[in-house]
Protein backbone atom coordinates (compact mmCIF):
# COMPACT_ATOMS: atom_id res chain seq x y z
CA UNK A 1 0.00 0.00 0.00
CA UNK A 2 1.48 3.39 -0.96
CA UNK A 3 1.91 5.34 2.26
CA UNK A 4 3.37 8.58 0.94
CA UNK A 5 -0.02 10.14 0.19
CA UNK A 6 -1.08 9.78 3.83
CA UNK A 7 2.22 11.23 5.06
CA UNK A 8 1.95 14.12 2.60
CA UNK A 9 -1.56 14.93 3.73
CA UNK A 10 -0.72 14.81 7.43
CA UNK A 11 2.16 17.20 6.82
CA UNK A 12 0.23 19.75 4.76
CA UNK A 13 -2.74 19.89 7.15
CA UNK A 14 -0.39 20.74 10.04
CA UNK A 15 -1.32 17.84 12.29
CA UNK A 16 -0.14 18.55 15.80
CA UNK A 17 -1.01 17.08 19.17
CA UNK A 18 -1.12 18.09 22.80
CA UNK A 19 -1.50 15.80 25.81
CA UNK A 20 -3.48 17.92 28.23
CA UNK A 21 -5.07 15.76 30.88
CA UNK A 22 -4.31 12.76 33.02
CA UNK A 23 -7.50 11.66 34.75
CA UNK A 24 -7.68 9.56 37.91
CA UNK A 25 -11.28 8.52 38.58
CA UNK A 26 -12.76 7.13 41.79
CA UNK A 27 -16.20 5.62 41.36
CA UNK A 28 -18.64 7.07 40.70
CA UNK A 29 -17.08 9.64 38.35
CA UNK A 30 -17.89 11.39 35.09
CA UNK A 31 -16.23 14.16 33.08
CA UNK A 32 -17.44 15.93 29.95
CA UNK A 33 -15.34 17.18 27.06
CA UNK A 34 -14.50 20.90 27.04
CA UNK A 35 -16.01 22.97 24.21
CA UNK A 36 -14.03 22.90 20.97
CA UNK A 37 -13.77 26.69 20.76
CA UNK A 38 -11.96 26.80 24.11
CA UNK A 39 -9.50 23.98 23.39
CA UNK A 40 -8.50 24.58 19.76
CA UNK A 41 -6.76 27.99 20.14
CA UNK A 42 -4.53 26.54 22.85
CA UNK A 43 -3.25 23.71 20.62
CA UNK A 44 -2.83 25.21 17.17
CA UNK A 45 -4.02 28.81 16.74
CA UNK A 46 -5.78 29.33 13.41
CA UNK A 47 -6.35 25.61 12.82
CA UNK A 48 -9.98 24.75 12.27
CA UNK A 49 -10.43 21.10 13.24
CA UNK A 50 -10.10 19.36 16.59
CA UNK A 51 -9.69 15.64 17.30
CA UNK A 52 -9.97 14.24 20.83
CA UNK A 53 -8.51 10.99 22.13
CA UNK A 54 -8.70 9.03 25.37
CA UNK A 55 -6.41 6.13 26.30
CA UNK A 56 -7.33 3.93 29.26
CA UNK A 57 -4.14 3.18 31.17
CA UNK A 58 -5.75 1.32 34.07
CA UNK A 59 -9.22 0.03 34.95
CA UNK A 60 -12.23 0.44 32.71
CA UNK A 61 -14.80 3.11 31.81
CA UNK A 62 -17.48 4.15 29.32
CA UNK A 63 -17.59 6.82 26.65
CA UNK A 64 -20.79 8.38 25.38
CA UNK A 65 -20.46 10.52 22.26
CA UNK A 66 -23.40 12.79 21.56
CA UNK A 67 -26.63 10.83 21.79
CA UNK A 68 -24.93 7.54 20.96
CA UNK A 69 -24.80 4.36 22.96
CA UNK A 70 -22.14 4.02 25.70
CA UNK A 71 -18.88 2.50 24.48
CA UNK A 72 -17.06 0.21 26.92
CA UNK A 73 -13.30 0.71 27.20
CA UNK A 74 -10.68 -1.31 29.07
CA UNK A 75 -7.04 -0.71 29.91
CA UNK A 76 -5.01 -0.87 26.72
CA UNK A 77 -7.76 0.58 24.53
CA UNK A 78 -8.14 4.02 22.99
CA UNK A 79 -11.05 6.08 21.73
CA UNK A 80 -10.58 8.74 19.06
CA UNK A 81 -13.40 11.27 18.51
CA UNK A 82 -12.50 12.53 15.06
CA UNK A 83 -14.76 15.59 15.04
CA UNK A 84 -14.40 16.32 18.74
CA UNK A 85 -18.14 15.95 19.16
CA UNK A 86 -19.40 16.54 22.72
CA UNK A 87 -18.76 13.41 24.78
CA UNK A 88 -18.60 12.15 28.34
CA UNK A 89 -16.22 9.69 29.96
CA UNK A 90 -17.65 7.96 33.02
CA UNK A 91 -17.34 5.01 35.39
CA UNK A 92 -20.79 3.70 34.44
CA UNK A 93 -22.91 4.02 31.29
CA UNK A 94 -25.44 6.83 31.08
CA UNK A 95 -23.79 9.26 33.49
CA UNK A 96 -23.77 13.00 32.80
CA UNK A 97 -21.34 15.76 33.66
CA UNK A 98 -20.82 19.45 32.98
CA UNK A 99 -17.81 20.53 30.86
CA UNK A 100 -14.88 22.11 32.76
CA UNK A 101 -15.10 25.83 33.37
CA UNK A 102 -12.91 28.12 31.21
CA UNK A 103 -10.68 28.97 34.18
CA UNK A 104 -9.79 25.27 34.59
CA UNK A 105 -8.68 25.16 30.96
CA UNK A 106 -6.57 28.26 31.46
CA UNK A 107 -4.80 26.65 34.40
CA UNK A 108 -4.34 23.42 32.43
CA UNK A 109 -2.87 25.26 29.44
CA UNK A 110 -0.34 27.11 31.63
CA UNK A 111 0.68 24.09 33.71
CA UNK A 112 3.21 21.40 32.87
CA UNK A 113 1.71 18.67 30.75
CA UNK A 114 -0.13 16.54 31.46
CA UNK A 115 -2.46 18.43 33.78
CA UNK A 116 -3.80 15.98 36.37
CA UNK A 117 -7.51 15.84 37.21
CA UNK A 118 -8.59 13.87 40.26
CA UNK A 119 -12.23 12.81 40.40
CA UNK A 120 -13.75 11.48 43.61
CA UNK A 121 -12.04 10.25 46.75
CA UNK A 122 -10.09 7.14 47.65
CA UNK A 123 -8.00 4.83 45.44
CA UNK A 124 -8.37 5.43 41.70
CA UNK A 125 -10.38 2.79 39.85
CA UNK A 126 -9.61 4.16 36.38
CA UNK A 127 -6.75 6.14 34.87
CA UNK A 128 -6.86 7.91 31.52
CA UNK A 129 -4.46 9.87 29.35
CA UNK A 130 -6.56 12.33 27.36
CA UNK A 131 -5.42 14.71 24.68
CA UNK A 132 -6.21 16.56 21.52
CA UNK A 133 -4.93 16.92 18.00
CA UNK A 134 -5.54 19.84 15.71
CA UNK A 135 -5.31 20.07 11.96
CA UNK A 136 -6.56 22.09 9.01
CA UNK A 137 -9.81 21.02 7.40
CA UNK A 138 -9.61 23.64 4.66
CA UNK A 139 -9.17 23.93 1.82
CA UNK A 140 -8.83 20.16 1.29
CA UNK A 141 -8.53 17.39 3.87
CA UNK A 142 -10.04 14.20 2.44
CA UNK A 143 -8.88 12.14 5.43
CA UNK A 144 -11.39 13.79 7.75
CA UNK A 145 -14.23 12.92 5.40
CA UNK A 146 -13.07 9.29 5.29
CA UNK A 147 -13.03 8.72 9.04
CA UNK A 148 -16.07 7.76 11.15
CA UNK A 149 -17.02 10.06 14.03
CA UNK A 150 -15.64 7.59 16.60
CA UNK A 151 -12.86 4.99 16.36
CA UNK A 152 -12.15 2.45 19.08
CA UNK A 153 -8.74 0.77 18.88
CA UNK A 154 -6.38 -1.44 20.83
CA UNK A 155 -6.49 -4.63 22.82
CA UNK A 156 -6.87 -5.00 26.57
CA UNK A 157 -3.60 -4.35 28.37
CA UNK A 158 -3.20 -7.95 29.55
CA UNK A 159 -1.72 -8.80 26.18
CA UNK A 160 0.96 -6.14 26.74
CA UNK A 161 2.38 -6.43 23.23
CA UNK A 162 0.13 -4.05 21.30
CA UNK A 163 1.21 -0.61 20.17
CA UNK A 164 -1.35 1.09 22.40
CA UNK A 165 0.04 -0.74 25.41
CA UNK A 166 3.49 0.54 24.47
CA UNK A 167 2.06 4.04 24.07
CA UNK A 168 0.63 3.77 27.57
CA UNK A 169 3.96 2.77 29.05
CA UNK A 170 5.77 5.63 27.32
CA UNK A 171 3.09 8.19 28.21
CA UNK A 172 2.89 7.15 31.86
CA UNK A 173 6.69 7.20 32.19
CA UNK A 174 6.95 10.65 30.63
CA UNK A 175 4.11 12.02 32.73
CA UNK A 176 5.62 10.65 35.94
CA UNK A 177 9.22 11.59 35.16
CA UNK A 178 8.53 15.23 34.23
CA UNK A 179 11.93 15.40 32.57
CA UNK A 180 13.09 18.16 30.26
CA UNK A 181 11.33 17.88 26.93
CA UNK A 182 8.59 15.58 28.23
CA UNK A 183 5.84 17.87 26.94
CA UNK A 184 7.25 17.60 23.41
CA UNK A 185 7.51 13.83 23.76
CA UNK A 186 3.85 13.60 24.83
CA UNK A 187 2.85 15.80 21.90
CA UNK A 188 4.63 13.53 19.40
CA UNK A 189 3.23 10.43 21.08
CA UNK A 190 -0.30 11.71 20.58
CA UNK A 191 0.39 12.31 16.88
CA UNK A 192 1.81 8.80 16.54
CA UNK A 193 -1.21 7.37 18.33
CA UNK A 194 -3.54 9.00 15.82
CA UNK A 195 -1.54 7.75 12.84
CA UNK A 196 -1.53 4.24 14.28
CA UNK A 197 -5.30 4.33 14.81
CA UNK A 198 -5.83 5.51 11.22
CA UNK A 199 -3.60 2.71 9.92
CA UNK A 200 -5.49 0.08 11.89
CA UNK A 201 -8.81 1.49 10.72
CA UNK A 202 -7.54 1.38 7.12
CA UNK A 203 -6.54 -2.27 7.54
CA UNK A 204 -10.04 -3.20 8.73
CA UNK A 205 -11.98 -1.50 5.93
CA UNK A 206 -14.19 -3.95 4.02
CA UNK A 207 -13.31 -4.45 0.34
CA UNK A 208 -16.46 -2.68 -0.83
CA UNK A 209 -15.72 0.48 1.19
CA UNK A 210 -15.29 3.70 -0.81
CA UNK A 211 -13.58 6.96 0.12
CA UNK A 212 -10.13 8.55 0.22
CA UNK A 213 -8.66 5.85 2.45
CA UNK A 214 -10.05 3.13 0.19
CA UNK A 215 -8.32 4.81 -2.74
CA UNK A 216 -5.10 5.02 -0.76
CA UNK A 217 -5.27 1.29 0.00
CA UNK A 218 -5.85 0.31 -3.63
CA UNK A 219 -2.45 -0.51 -5.23
CA UNK A 220 -3.16 1.25 -8.54
CA UNK A 221 -5.14 4.26 -7.31
CA UNK A 222 -2.80 4.66 -4.33
CA UNK A 223 0.10 4.82 -6.77
CA UNK A 224 -1.66 7.53 -8.81
CA UNK A 225 -2.38 9.57 -5.69
CA UNK A 226 1.24 9.27 -4.58
CA UNK A 227 2.44 10.49 -7.98
CA UNK A 228 0.20 13.56 -7.76
CA UNK A 229 1.35 14.28 -4.24
CA UNK A 230 5.02 13.85 -5.06
CA UNK A 231 4.97 16.14 -8.12
CA UNK A 232 2.01 18.54 -7.97
CA UNK A 233 3.74 21.00 -10.33
CA UNK A 234 4.01 18.48 -13.17
CA UNK A 235 1.73 19.04 -16.14
CA UNK A 236 -0.24 15.91 -15.43
CA UNK A 237 -2.89 14.57 -17.79
CA UNK A 238 -5.13 11.60 -17.20
CA UNK A 239 -3.33 9.82 -20.03
CA UNK A 240 0.06 10.46 -18.42
CA UNK A 241 -1.14 9.28 -15.02
CA UNK A 242 -2.65 6.13 -16.52
CA UNK A 243 0.49 5.36 -18.48
CA UNK A 244 2.80 5.68 -15.47
CA UNK A 245 0.43 3.66 -13.27
CA UNK A 246 0.23 0.89 -15.87
CA UNK A 247 -3.48 1.01 -16.70
CA UNK A 248 -5.76 2.41 -19.34
CA UNK A 249 -7.24 5.89 -19.21
CA UNK A 250 -10.78 4.53 -18.92
CA UNK A 251 -9.90 2.13 -16.09
CA UNK A 252 -8.15 4.91 -14.17
CA UNK A 253 -11.02 7.37 -14.58
CA UNK A 254 -13.66 4.83 -13.54
CA UNK A 255 -11.72 3.24 -10.69
CA UNK A 256 -10.52 6.56 -9.23
CA UNK A 257 -13.99 8.12 -9.25
CA UNK A 258 -15.55 4.99 -7.75
CA UNK A 259 -13.10 4.77 -4.87
CA UNK A 260 -12.17 8.39 -4.14
CA UNK A 261 -15.46 9.97 -5.16
CA UNK A 262 -14.12 12.57 -7.61
CA UNK A 263 -12.30 12.39 -10.98
CA UNK A 264 -8.48 12.23 -10.94
CA UNK A 265 -7.92 15.71 -12.38
CA UNK A 266 -10.40 17.22 -9.93
CA UNK A 267 -8.47 15.57 -7.12
CA UNK A 268 -5.21 16.97 -8.48
CA UNK A 269 -6.66 20.49 -8.54
CA UNK A 270 -7.77 20.16 -4.91
CA UNK A 271 -4.43 18.75 -3.83
CA UNK A 272 -2.57 21.60 -5.50
CA UNK A 273 -4.62 24.11 -3.52
CA UNK A 274 -3.94 22.22 -0.28
CA UNK A 275 -0.19 22.35 -0.95
CA UNK A 276 -0.50 26.04 -1.81
CA UNK A 277 -2.36 26.77 1.43
CA UNK A 278 0.46 25.20 3.44
CA UNK A 279 3.06 27.27 1.56
CA UNK A 280 1.02 30.42 2.07
CA UNK A 281 0.70 29.77 5.79
CA UNK A 282 4.43 29.17 6.17
CA UNK A 283 5.15 32.50 4.46
CA UNK A 284 8.39 31.20 2.96
CA UNK A 285 7.82 32.11 -0.71
CA UNK A 286 6.03 34.72 -2.80
CA UNK A 287 2.85 34.10 -4.78
CA UNK A 288 4.63 33.64 -8.10
CA UNK A 289 6.86 30.94 -6.63
CA UNK A 290 3.92 29.20 -4.98
CA UNK A 291 1.99 29.26 -8.27
CA UNK A 292 4.92 27.55 -10.02
CA UNK A 293 5.31 25.03 -7.21
CA UNK A 294 1.74 23.78 -7.71
CA UNK A 295 1.69 23.75 -11.50
CA UNK A 296 0.37 27.17 -12.55
CA UNK A 297 2.15 29.18 -15.22
CA UNK A 298 0.96 32.55 -13.96
CA UNK A 299 0.18 34.12 -10.62
CA UNK A 300 -3.16 35.36 -11.97
CA UNK A 301 -4.40 31.90 -12.98
CA UNK A 302 -3.28 30.47 -9.65
CA UNK A 303 -5.04 33.24 -7.72
CA UNK A 304 -8.29 32.62 -9.60
CA UNK A 305 -8.14 28.87 -8.95
CA UNK A 306 -7.30 29.35 -5.27
CA UNK A 307 -10.13 31.82 -4.69
CA UNK A 308 -12.60 29.53 -6.44
CA UNK A 309 -11.79 26.70 -4.03
CA UNK A 310 -10.88 28.49 -0.80
CA UNK A 311 -13.32 31.38 -1.10
CA UNK A 312 -10.66 34.07 -0.64
CA UNK A 313 -7.60 35.20 -2.65
CA UNK A 314 -4.20 33.75 -1.70
CA UNK A 315 -3.05 37.02 -0.12
CA UNK A 316 -6.11 37.09 2.14
CA UNK A 317 -5.63 33.45 3.11
CA UNK A 318 -2.03 34.11 4.06
CA UNK A 319 -3.00 37.10 6.19
CA UNK A 320 -5.78 35.19 7.97
CA UNK A 321 -4.00 31.89 8.53
CA UNK A 322 -0.54 32.99 9.62
CA UNK A 323 -0.04 33.31 13.40
CA UNK A 324 -1.22 36.73 14.49
CA UNK A 325 -3.28 37.16 11.33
Amino acid sequence: MPADALSDLLRTVRLTGAAYFEIAGREPWAVASPPRHLILPKILPNADHLIAYHVVTAGRCFATVGDGHPIALEAGQALVVTNSDPHTMSSSPGMCADPPMPDVLEVAAAANKPFCINLGEGPASTNLVCGYLACDARPFNPLLESLPPVIKAGDPAHDGAGWISQFIRFAVAEAAGKRAGSESVLTKLSELLFIHVVRRYLETLPPEHAGWLAGLRDPLIGKVMSMMHARPARDWTIDGLAREAGMSRSVLAERFAKLVGIPPMHYLAKWRMQVASELLTSGKTNLASIAADVGYKSEASFSRAFKKMAGVPPSTWRRQERPGG
